[in-house]
Parts: structure tokens; sequence; C-alpha cells
């Protein structure tokens, strides 16, 4: 028979890291999560990417609320806003056009009501009326501008720009007529990085150099999907000759 002791004595240590095994772990770890720190870093804190994305799902949002109601819908931007000027292209709200609950029909005049409070671009990231005007493939498909309702809040007043869509959900900003056919030109959103004269904010924000090439936004389909642009070669002839300074 073995005593107590004995039978302590001769079991086996136990499996363990041992310390130089821990420092490499704890060292890999740290590199992995600074490596993922800087690349969420770059998505997250860039303005003009979160602004598309933003804009993107107030395009899909006025869609279904077009589709949903069968009414139109708008995408406005702000152009000019008459009791705050900061918000110059850099709002956007989504609105739909009222019914008539008697005949079922819009209402006439156009009334046009918020859908929703939209939301407010990022800071230094400004709408590019210079590019969002033009069609991205050929040149032509221009945005109109259009005027807040009366009964719309004070803080929501002025022009704006305006994206439409039909109840069928198709965007109608880029149909043009010509003769007895409808063709169909995608408009451009395009957003870019800029910097706004802080005691005169109704001036438009200009280019910044550091800002000449961080412009983004997508094309809008007849269907109404959007496409992002993936390099700034694809947003309208001219942009990589865009000067800093230029206006919005």
């Amino acid at each position: 028979m073995y005593s107590s002791s004995s039978q302590f004595c001769s079991r086996k240590p136990l499996p363990a890291f041992t310390l130089v095994e821990m420092l490499v772990v704890i060292a890999i770890m740290s590199i992995l999560m600074t490596a993922g720190a800087i690349g969420l870093g770059g998505m997250g804190g860039k303005g003009v990417s979160s602004g598309v994305a933003t804009a993107e799902s107030l395009f899909a949002e006025a869609r279904s609320i077009a589709v949903g109601q069968r009414t139109r819908a708008r995408v406005l931007v702000a152009d000019r806003l008459t009791n705050n000027p900061a918000d110059n292209l850099r709002r956007i709200v989504v609105v739909s056009a009222a019914i008539d609950p008697l005949t079922g029909r819009e209402a006439i005049p156009e009334n046009w009501v918020l859908s929703s409070r939209g939301a407010v671009l990022p800071d230094q990231t400004f709408f590019s009326t210079e590019f969002s005007k033009r069609d991205f493939q050929s040149g032509g498909a221009m945005i109109q501008t259009t005027q807040s309702q009366a009964s719309w809040k004070a803080a929501y007043q002025g022009t704006y720009f305006f994206y439409e869509f039909n109840a069928e959900g198709i965007c109608t900003t880029g149909v043009t007529a010509s003769g007895p056919t409808t063709t169909y030109r995608a408009p451009s959103f395009v957003l870019g990085a800029g910097a706004r004269n802080v005691r005169n904010p109704t001036e438009r924000p200009r280019v910044t150099a550091a800002g000449k090439r961080d412009f983004g936004g997508f094309a809008i389909w007849r269907n109404g999907q959007t496409s992002i642009f993936r390099s700034p070669d694809q947003i309208a002839t001219g942009i990589n000759n865009l000067n800093s300074g230029a206006e919005f």
C-alpha cells in the first residue's frame, strides 16, 4: 500500500501555458485588435461614406412610401433654407403627396407632407449640385427644385432639390420625353467633403485641398434601385480636374 503522501507525489503535473506562450498570444490579440480598430475607424469616420449610406436608405424609404401609399414621394435636399442656412446642402427629408380621402387621389392643389425627419449629413459633407446635376453616363439629367410647404416647420422652410418616385416606384427624375418615345437618363446623387464659411453660412461651401478627391455617391435607376460609384471616374466627366476652392 502506498501512503497518502506517496500518492500525492506521484500525480503528473496538469498541462498549462508557459509565460512565453501567454505573452505571444496577448501580442497577437493586440495586433488584431489594433488592425480592426483602424479598419472600423476608416469606415465609420469617413463623412462621405456615412452620408452616402444614409442617403441610400432615405431613397429606399421614399420608394417604399410611394409604392405602399400609391402616391408620389420625393427625396428633398435642402438648397437654401430660410431660417437654418447652416443645413444648406446637408439636410435631406422625405415627403409624399397627400391623398384626398374622398377621391382616393392626390389632393389638388399639390400638398406635400413630411413623411420623416430625414437626416442631416455629417459635418463637412455636402450635396454636390455640380455633379449631381449631371447624368453620369452622357449628361443632361437635370434635378429640379421646389419650394417648401407653408405647413412645414420653420426649420424646414426654403427651397429644395428633389428626386421623385411615382406610385409604381419608378424614379421619374430621369425620364425625358422625346416625341412618341420616353427615354431615361439615370440621375446621380453625389456628396463631397468641403468647408463652409462659419461667419456667413449662406455662402456655398467650397472644396478643400484635402477633400478634392473625397467624393462619392450613386446613380438612381428607373426601377428605383441605386448603384454606388466605386471611383471618382464613374461620377462625372471633369471630377478629376476639380480644383480646390470650387463651390459645391
